[in-house]
């Protein structure tokens, strides 16, 4: 045996147990115990529930971590008659300090962890934050505590991406409440807190990276795919306007899209945009919108078959087109619910139907049965539908709770854990998998 051969041989012989031997270094969740801290290599997705918008906290694999969204909508006419779900795991705190205790928990530097990215999907209250009278200024008095602001109060953030710096100009100027305070909460952080605000631009790769150790993560990647209603091509960084000059695309069409690829798992995330522009809700009659009125059909055929798909508009029924899930396939939805609306009975016929495409799916939802919600289903749906939706939502993998996927070390399989939302560092409820990742390369 020559040198060579030798060394080359202990090398590979090396590689090969270190592969087999990091899965199992990894600790399983174990249902009953609290979730297991994040471990080197792991990908983290969690979607956090408070019952008021949106939420999700993604730990890389080399531990850079990134906020997605923190909403606090508070709708006071509904919430009173129970349309909305009720704050979880109580109202004792607002939404976004609740998020911040949760993200505190999970950061992998723990207390004295920062965020390294925030990013808003879109500029309304239940992915932002809503601005209400009795919510208390910051100790600098320039903005209110809500939401992403909450956040920022309890956690440094480092970068920020949004569809609208530094103007805020498109598809029209902003100037509401939740703008007003937004802005001026930027202006403060960005002189007195270094924080660093950038416009998320579809088509590139470049804006959300590794941070600590990306040499050793090569297979990983984050891919712009769309925002402010132009969509990546799928060739270098070029996009294209889904809409007509002219057109002005609504907020939810404006959402940020991304495609986070880890080596063979794949996970899409596209805020509040929209797939089904002539959506009906209790018998209403169709907008009679154009056909392309709609983001869903755009960002398809650029984003590829993933794995995990979070549901684009809480699911409520202008979502999930045919074309856009035949495309996606998703293996796994999870749904972040918090109204009655949502899901609605034709999009989770879509979402269900092997017409639609091939395979099991397993869905996981994060607000489903409160106190009213029924009543305002039949209204909407009618006895027979909210009847249909029931059925098929009681066969779930889960309906209640924070829904975190958490990536193997190697990105071979993943799980999907779901944590009580119901108390402060909730327990481990169950745990579903693990699911073979679908062996797409990263498509940086």
């Amino acid at each position: 045996m020559t040198k060579t051969f030798a060394k080359n041989f202990i090398g590979v012989a090396t590689l090969a147990l270190a592969t087999f031997l990091t899965p199992l270094r990894a600790a399983v969740p174990v249902v009953g115990q609290p979730l297991p801290a994040w471990e080197r290599g792991q990908l983290d997705i969690h979607q956090i529930n408070t019952g008021t918008g949106n939420a999700a906290l993604l730990i890389l694999p080399d531990g850079t971590t990134m906020l997605l969204d923190a909403g606090a909508g508070y709708r006071e006419d509904k919430v009173k008659s129970h349309y909305d779900a009720p704050q979880r795991p109580n109202a004792t705190l607002r939404p976004g300090q609740w998020i911040a205790r949760y993200v505190r928990r999970m950061l992998p530097e723990g207390e004295r962890g920062a965020l390294d990215y925030a990013m808003l999907t879109h500029f309304h209250a239940d992915h932002m934050g809503e601005v209400r009278k009795e919510a208390p200024k910051s100790p600098s008095g320039t903005y209110v505590l809500t939401g992403i602001t909450d956040v920022a109060q309890e956690i440094p953030i480092r970068r920020l991406l949004d569809r609208g710096w530094p103007n805020y100009d498109f598809p029209a100027p902003s100037g509401g409440p939740i703008m007003v305070n937004y802005r001026a909460f930027l202006k403060w952080q960005t002189e007195h807190n270094g924080l660093k605000v950038e416009r998320f631009e579809p088509g590139r790769a470049d804006q959300i990276v590794l941070l600590r150790a990306p040499k050793e993560f090569p297979h990983f990647a984050i891919r712009n795919i769309a925002g402010n209603g132009y969509a990546w091509t799928g060739a270098g960084t070029a996009t294209r306007n889904r809409f007509p000059e002219g057109t002005i695309p609504v907020e939810n069409n404006c959402s940020l899209a991304f495609r986070l690829s880890y080596g063979a798992f794949s996970y899409f995330n596209g805020g509040d945009m929209a797939g089904v522009p002539d959506a009906v809700v209790a018998g209403a009659p169709p907008s009679n919108s154009a056909a392309w009125a709609e983001m869903e059909s755009a960002v398809a055929w650029v984003t590829g078959p993933v794995d995990v798909q979070a549901a684009n508009h809480h699911s409520t029924p202008d979502t999930a087109n045919a074309f856009f899930l035949s495309v996606l396939q998703p293996r796994v939805q999870v749904i972040s619910t918090y109204a009655a609306s949502q899901p609605g009975p034709d999009l989770l016929r879509r979402m269900l139907s092997d017409r639609v495409y091939p395979g099991p799916r397993d869905i996981f939802m994060t607000n489903w049965i409160w106190p009213g919600r029924r009543e305002h289903m039949v209204e909407l749906y009618g006895e027979t539908d909210t009847a249909w939706l029931a059925e098929r939502i009681g066969q779930f993998a889960s309906s209640q709770g924070h829904v975190v996927v958490r990536v193997e070390p190697g990105a071979a399989t993943y799980r999907v854990i779901v944590v009580d939302d119901s108390k402060d560092n909730g327990a481990v409820l169950s745990v579903h998998g693990p699911y073979q990742s679908r062996g797409l390369a990263a498509r940086p």
